[in-house]
């Protein structure tokens, strides 16, 4: 006798159940082509649960930026980054930990020959170093000689003796512009009537750049200004040594009669007669230092000795940006230059009473003798 093949289970499903049936039989069939199709990108190896958590984490790690090709199928991958290892340490070089230099422009064209000289005198490894511009309002030729200068620094043939020279390619140079549409006369830039404002506009130019220029692997940044003329080569490993948060020297000026005279008066601390003299103010009062239009009887760093130990430092509690060097977490924490009246104080003076009230060490270093061009 002929064997039959057993009746097909559909054929034994009557009426309405027949289409139930086959609507379940249809969800299967795309559930398992679905787990072998994916089924080796889902699965994780078979160990321990300690195992299993470093596997995971080290599978995390290793993401980078950009694209692969896959089967012929472009796909973009996640970037990891761990945070809790950038540290700044007092010995900066020896760890290999990046600066990020920022300076902000405005018809600097005059300047930038200098400003680079110097630059390229710091006893800093200068592929640990970053340069970061922002460019506003500028009708010189500003822009043109960074890019050409950026050229240079990045692409330079490097010497034959690394260990010999520091003439070395820096780690990256970025220029940025924004402008304002802020004009005010050269001739009346430090005039008393225009402070609040024009420090305002620059407050506002020192976060575009801070927020632009600030990458993962910068554990310093330095404010440095492009009209400081003369400062030691040793100086960022001479003010990383002091291991605080922020840490300023002292900003002087020499006259045609090669005397000096004090420049940077945002450095200063308060005193007992500025804090109760504040209690009477509108919150909103920016104060100023440097003019006689309103004492607030607080002590200027360039009031100051200059003859004791080169690296002894005070507490402060305003600091200027002439040359200014800032651990990154403090920035990244939040730290930046209020454009608005903080505490009294807009600009570096606001982001020295801003780091300072986040329980930051705010400092200078009255000895540590830097230079500035002589102008008005």
């Amino acid at each position: 006798m002929a064997h039959k093949e057993p009746p097909s289970p559909l054929l034994l499903v009557r009426g309405n159940n027949r289409r139930v049936a086959i609507l379940v039989i249809s969800i299967l069939s795309l559930l398992a082509m679905f787990f072998l199709t994916f089924s080796p990108h889902l699965a994780i190896r078979h160990c321990g649960h300690g195992e299993q958590q470093r596997s995971m984490a080290t599978e995390t790690m290793s993401f980078s930026s950009g694209n692969t090709n896959d089967g012929g199928v472009s796909r973009r991958q996640a970037r990891f980054t761990d945070l809790n290892d950038l540290t700044a340490t007092s010995q900066a070089a020896r760890n290999e930990e990046h600066v990020l230099i920022l300076t902000p422009l405005k018809n600097a064209e005059a300047y930038l020959p200098r400003y680079f000289e110097m630059v390229n005198r710091l006893q800093y490894p200068h592929h640990l170093i970053s340069l970061g511009f922002l460019v506003s309002d500028t009708t010189d030729r500003t822009v043109q000689l960074l890019q050409d200068r950026a050229d240079e620094l990045l692409n330079r043939d490097p010497p034959d003796d690394d260990s010999s020279s520091n003439n070395t390619r820096y780690h990256s140079v970025s220029i940025f512009e924004k402008d304002f549409d802020f004009e005010l006369p050269e001739d009346r830039r430090h005039e008393f009537e225009m402070q609040p404002l024009r420090r305002s506009f620059m407050a506002r130019a020192r976060n575009y750049l801070l927020s632009a220029a600030l990458k993962d692997e910068h554990a310093w940044v330095l404010w440095l200004d492009v009209d400081v003329i003369d400062y030691p080569a040793s100086i960022l490993t001479d003010l990383q040594s002091i291991d605080v948060d922020v840490v300023v020297p002292n900003c002087l000026r020499q006259t045609d009669e090669n005397e000096s005279m004090g420049y940077d008066k945002n450095n200063w601390m308060e005193t007992q007669q500025s804090l109760d003299m504040q209690k009477k103010l509108d919150p909103d009062y920016v104060l100023l230092e440097g003019y006689f239009e309103f004492l607030t009887g607080r002590y200027l760093m360039v009031d100051m000795p200059t003859h004791l130990g080169k690296l002894d430092k005070v507490p402060l509690d305003g600091v200027g940006a002439t040359f200014t060097l800032v651990k990154a977490k403090v920035h990244r924490e939040g730290a930046n230059f209020p454009p608005f009246a903080f505490q009294h104080q807009v600009e570096t003076e606001g982001f020295a009473k801003m780091a300072k009230a986040m329980g930051f060490g705010v400092y200078g270093l009255p000895s540590y003798l830097i230079y500035h061009i002589m102008n008005s």
